[in-house]
């Protein structure tokens, strides 16, 4: 049966459960649905190395030259306005401004050879978050479909057991990605699987079309540069129970329906209230279990952590993502700026040296630091990278008037930062030439990334999915990076 667009474009928040301020959470009818156990065949052959996945994502396209990748030897128009610092690794340098990261070297590794055919966002955000770099069939890239292909999050959601039945298996967090336009990206959802297999998105950062970066400190527009809007907010989402609704009456079935019936003309036309019936016990262990309302709430933790993190959009989604997989959730994406915030085409080396880098370098660092000192990072995959890389040579920015240089769309190359979860610290796959323009050696394709995620997961290399027809589709579409554990 087809399906027409996720829900998620449609449904607003007054038609969302309105337990507590739950519609801050991004849930639908159909997440509720996904609330349940999924069927997970074991490979006794398979060792197992991590429990959860931290997937960060630089929408917009973290240049290489500029970050973990430098080319300090090339000509100026190539090599940009920054510095290379060396790393704890022999040999291994990176980006001036990643000094954190650079101290810490030993705990993360590299691959240099990204590699796509896409210059486009929607088409790289695609290849990226699903693992495929062939477009599906009737390919739209200003609209998620039902016939797309589906994400990694919605994958291992799917795949994996359950570790936490009051949490969904896998969440996005602090938004979905939107251009400024309204275009909600592709990629993202569960695509054929079918919307019910959505990840659940956690809309703690209000979507701004104007704004960028890891407000309130480190906010910039492409154009105007840094700047400060005191309407942003982070809000962590509140899971109390509505004024009035005591957990006895939660319990209580004919309470329960009356609450749901008071919200039936509200409700989304493609949610059905007998979906809603049927799940209302997952939901309510969601909202009154203490563990899970403490996963969500970045405020509250105490001054070091927050400021160790950064009291800023990129910190807290860190932060955040740090709790979830704590409390047993398998996946969180992470998704670091709004509205394809690392898309410089302007103004690149201002904006990655006060906006952008800084934030990420703290807040990186401070997830690494706290995974290994609880003993999860051997067991919590961190994986973090771009749908493109920016072109080797610096523009001569015609974009905007009044504006810097920058670098454009670039998908031949980029670099992915890689740690824990089994994966050996120090180690550089590939290279890019000497432009950073193209892949020297030992080209990858999304299809090895997603593969390698999911071997760490321990998904067997022979399990499938299956849609509503039964009809089963191969996970694995390309071979683990190897040498990386």
């Amino acid at each position: 049966m087809s399906r027409t667009l996720p829900c998620h474009s449609k449904m607003n928040r007054r038609t969302m459960l309105q337990a507590g301020s739950l519609g801050l959470l991004g849930i639908g009818i159909n997440h509720v649905a996904a609330l349940r156990a999924a069927d997970f065949v074991s490979d006794s052959a398979h060792a197992v190395s991590a429990k959860s996945v931290i997937f960060v994502f630089l929408s917009g396209g973290l240049t290489q030259h500029d970050s973990f990748d430098p080319k300090p030897d090339a000509p100026v128009d190539i090599r940009g306005e920054f510095s290379s610092i060396a790393t704890q690794t022999p040999g291994v340098s990176i980006c001036e401004h990643l000094p954190m990261l650079a101290a810490r070297s030993q705990k993360w590794s590299l691959i240099r050879s990204l590699t796509t055919p896409h210059n486009e966002h929607s088409q790289g955000h695609t290849a990226i978050l699903t693992g495929r770099t062939v477009m599906p069939p009737g390919y739209d890239p200003v609209k998620p479909q039902s016939t797309d292909w589906p994400s990694m999050a919605s994958i291992i959601g799917d795949a994996l057991p359950r570790r936490n039945n009051n949490l969904p298996p896998a969440v996005v967090l602090p938004e979905r990605l939107i251009h400024r336009t309204g275009r909600v990206l592709p990629g993202q959802f569960g695509g054929m699987m079918g919307s019910h297999r959505d990840p659940w998105f956690i809309e703690a950062s209000p979507f701004n079309s104007e704004s960028y970066g890891a407000y309130p400190d480190y906010e910039f527009h492409f154009v105007r540069g840094r700047e400060r809007n005191p309407n942003l907010k982070f809000q962590s989402p509140n899971l109390s129970l509505p004024e009035g609704l005591s957990r006895a009456r939660l319990t209580d079935r004919d309470s329960l329906r009356g609450l749901l019936d008071l919200q039936r003309r509200d409700l989304d036309r493609t949610a059905s209230v007998e979906s809603f019936d049927r799940h209302r016990e997952a939901a309510v262990s969601l909202l009154t279990d203490a563990g899970v309302q403490r996963a969500f709430d970045v405020h509250s933790a105490d001054p070091e952590t927050l400021n160790r993190y950064g009291r800023n959009a990129f910190g807290w989604s860190l932060l955040m993502a740090r709790q979830l997989v704590q409390a047993g959730v398998n996946l969180v994406q992470v998704n670091l700026g709004n509205n394809e915030a690392w898309d410089t085409h302007d103004n690149n080396f201002p904006l990655l040296r006060d906006c952008l880098l800084p934030p990420t370098d703290r807040g990186m660092s401070a997830l690494l630091d706290d995974l290994q000192s609880l003993g999860m990072l051997d067991e919590t995959l961190i994986i973090m990278m771009g749908e493109m890389g920016r072109t080797p040579k610096v523009n001569a920015a015609n974009r905007s008037p009044g504006c810097k240089a920058g670098r454009d769309h670039w998908g031949a190359v980029q670099t992915v930062f890689i740690a824990g979860g089994g994966i050996q610290g120090g180690v550089v796959i590939g290279s890019s030439d000497r432009n950073g323009a193209y892949p020297e050696t030992d080209a990858q394709q999304p299809e090895n990334i997603a593969a390698t995620i999911y071997h760490a997961m321990g998904i067997p290399g022979t399990a499938v999915w299956k849609d509503e027809l039964n009809r089963p589709y191969h996970i694995y579409h390309g071979e683990p990076i190897r040498r990386l554990f």
